[in-house]
Order: structure tokens, then sequence, then C-alpha cells
């Protein structure tokens, strides 16, 4: 019986954990990969990386204002960083925009399917 219990203390864990995360929809990706060539086109028209970064943290600090259901991409803290090192490497490790928006989406489904 005792090992039934822990069992079960391991499975709500464990669905608790996966209830936390937030499960990101193709579209969602789609829409994040155009947010990435997009910040690409950014930095090819002369946008510096710190004020393109510093622009995203502060618009993740308004949307936290909304309830996740109504926010786009950044449901939860782990998409915010997830796009926001995504947006990083479109400065770190400069691609033409598409391939960014490439790279973005493998990223991104690999990560949805998790």
């Amino acid at each position: 019986m005792a090992n039934c219990w822990r069992w079960l203390a391991a499975i709500t864990a464990f669905a608790a954990m996966s209830a936390g995360a937030s499960m990101l929809s193709v579209a969602d990706c789609f829409e994040g990969s155009d947010f990435i060539a997009n910040a690409a086109l950014a930095r090819e028209n002369g946008m510096s990386r710190d004020a393109f970064l510093d622009r995203m943290e502060e618009d993740f600090q308004l949307i936290r204002a909304f309830p996740p259901a109504l926010r786009w991409f950044a449901h939860d803290d782990e998409d915010a960083r997830f796009l926001l090192q995504s947006a990083r490497a479109v400065f770190d490790a400069p691609d033409a925009p598409e391939g960014h928006r490439a790279h973005f989406l493998a990223a991104c489904f690999a990560r949805s399917t998790v």
C-alpha cells in the first residue's frame, strides 16, 4: 500500500509541474517566427541589440498584468525566456531573417512536443 501512495504522489507532482507549463500551439510558433524574422530585419535596418532587447523586457513587464490566456506567445516566464533567447541570437549570431525564422520554428516545434 505504501508503494501505491508513492506512485500516486509522484504522478500528482508530475501533473502539477506539467499543468504550469504553457503549451505553444502551431500558430504561436509561426507568429513567434514572424517576430524573430522581423527582429532580424530591425537589426539589418540599424536597430541596436540593447534597444531591441530592452524594449522586449519592457513589453514582458507590461503583459504580466494580463491573464496568461490573453497574452501573445509569452504565456509564462518560460515562454518569455525562450522568445528573448531567440531574439538575442538574432543579434549575437546574425543570419538572414529566413534563417532565424527557420531556426526558431524548429526549436519552437521541438519545445511544444515535449
